[in-house]
């Protein structure tokens, strides 16, 4: 039973992509499972309901939402702008620049599907949002992609 149950939520995540956007922050994630989480979503966001961008925008810390706006305005400046090589990334990577208090900061070099490498600066803060998120990381800026190179 235990295995049918674990065959049937993969099932739902492949055949479902709402089914990513059900992570809700909590304290329970460290700040590069939220990168992680907010990247992989990134990664296999389904054009048709914007699951994995919606999932990002989940973890976007309360001020940082006071400057992209409601989930719409957030979608088109992920989908339509620069940021658009988050999206269907062949493979990303992060390393931790620097953790002063409640702020974290990490470099994300990212394989986009251009066959281009970039690289953003992804800074997360400590955030109390509900009685579940009362001490959890969000995103509050992500720098503009920098390109480092062509892939091989």
């Amino acid at each position: 039973m235990k295995y049918l149950f674990i065959i049937f939520t993969l099932f739902l995540i492949i055949k479902n992509d709402k089914a990513f956007s059900n992570v809700l922050p909590n304290d329970m994630f460290s700040a590069s499972e939220v990168i992680e989480l907010q990247m992989s979503a990134l990664q296999t966001n389904s054009i048709s309901n914007n699951a994995g961008i919606y999932q990002c925008w989940l973890f976007a810390h309360p001020e940082n939402k006071k400057y992209t706006g409601p989930f719409s305005n957030f979608k088109n400046m992920i989908a339509n702008t620069s940021y658009r090589i988050l999206l269907d990334s062949k493979k990303f990577k992060t390393n931790l620049l620097s953790k002063v208090n409640n702020v974290i900061k990490f470099s994300v070099e990212v394989d986009a599907f251009d066959n281009k490498r970039y690289k953003l600066i992804w800074v997360l803060e400590k955030a109390k949002i509900n009685d579940k998120c009362v001490n959890c990381w969000m995103t509050t800026s992500v720098t503009q992609p920098q390109y480092i190179g062509q892939l091989n």
